[in-house]
């Protein structure tokens, strides 16, 4: 059998956990929204988990808010928006196992000035969240979900984010909250189980956070899935084409500049797709510009058709 192509990155979309991250406006949620869609067509049963502030997924797939529920966006296609204060009430919950001893242990003064002060304990409790969907939650005895897609922080909390086992446990070793810890960090570095994606543009700062996200999700030992070049300017005129716009004297000038403008932004693409493909071994999925009026569920439907093959 030939060794699998460099831009063919061997069945994604059979993990437990797909996250994807990168530089913020790079369009990140569209893909994790194109990614789900993608793996619902395909018959699995999909979860997007968003944990920013505002819900996106469901915004761009034209349907009213989540919230801190599971809803069906689509056939085969749920999302959920994890807060702290839920995601804590319900981890919680999950370990006391009563409401009583909750309010007791959460819900007090004391309690709730410790917790506000505590480093990290928002990422701790949303990513319990996830990583219960992913890895434990379970219906009619097999896995709830097929997959789960973490549309994660930008580029530089996205990391924070998904190394909070790592930093917790080299703190403390022992007791239930290490001990999830444990299986966060296991699901998050199991190549089998989960695969970190990056999102970027053709332009020069997001190109370069990509890369370096790319190498610090190395070090830690976080493997990857795919880079997704977002955005890309495919050639579409010749040099004569545009020489013979250009003759066209004032008339034909905004088409003229049109015209350059749109092949500048092409050649952006292709210097840009050539450094990250040097400097970033990972499956290149270029993502075309798409030049809708607006961008919501269909735009979603195309970005999906141009990388579904490649999951």
């Amino acid at each position: 059998m030939p060794p699998a192509s460099r831009d063919a990155p061997p069945a994604l979309l059979d993990r437990r956990l797909v996250v994807v991250t990168g530089k913020g406006g790079t369009g990140k949620s569209t893909l994790s929204a194109a990614i789900a869609l993608a793996a619902a067509r395909r018959g699995k049963r999909v979860l997007v988990c968003e944990v920013s502030a505002r819900e996106r997924v469901s915004e761009l797939l034209a349907r009213p808010a989540s919230g801190t529920q599971i809803h069906e966006l689509s056939p085969n296609l749920f999302s959920v928006h994890v807060r702290p204060a839920e995601a804590m009430r319900e981890y919680a919950l999950m370990t006391l196992r009563y409401e009583t001893l909750y309010r007791i242990a959460f819900e007090n003064a004391a309690a709730r000035y410790f917790l506000a002060a505590a480093p990290s304990l928002a990422e701790i409790v949303m990513l319990g969240k996830v990583w219960w969907h992913a890895a434990r939650e379970t219906e009619r005895g097999r896995p709830r979900w097929d997959l789960v897609v973490l549309d994660a922080p930008a580029t530089g909390h996205g990391l924070t984010f998904l190394t909070v086992p790592e930093v917790f446990l080299s703190i403390v070793s022992e007791g239930p909250l290490a001990r999830d810890m444990r299986d966060m960090q296991s699901l998050l570095a199991d190549p089998a189980r989960c695969r970190t994606c990056i999102v970027t543009l053709p332009e020069e700062m997001p190109a370069n956070e990509a890369v370096e996200l790319h190498r610090a999700l190395e070090q830690h030992g976080l493997p990857q899935g795919a880079l997704f070049l977002n955005g890309v300017f495919a050639p579409r005129f010749t040099p004569q084409e545009r020489t013979q716009v250009a003759r066209g004297g004032p008339l034909l000038a905004a088409a003229a500049d049109a015209a350059d403008a749109h092949e500048a932004r092409a050649d952006l693409s292709v210097r840009y797709e050539k450094l990250l493909r040097e400097a970033v071994p990972l499956p290149l999925l270029p993502v075309p510009y798409l030049f809708d009026r607006s961008f919501g569920a269909q735009s979603v439907e195309k970005v999906a058709r141009a990388i579904e093959a490649a999951l």
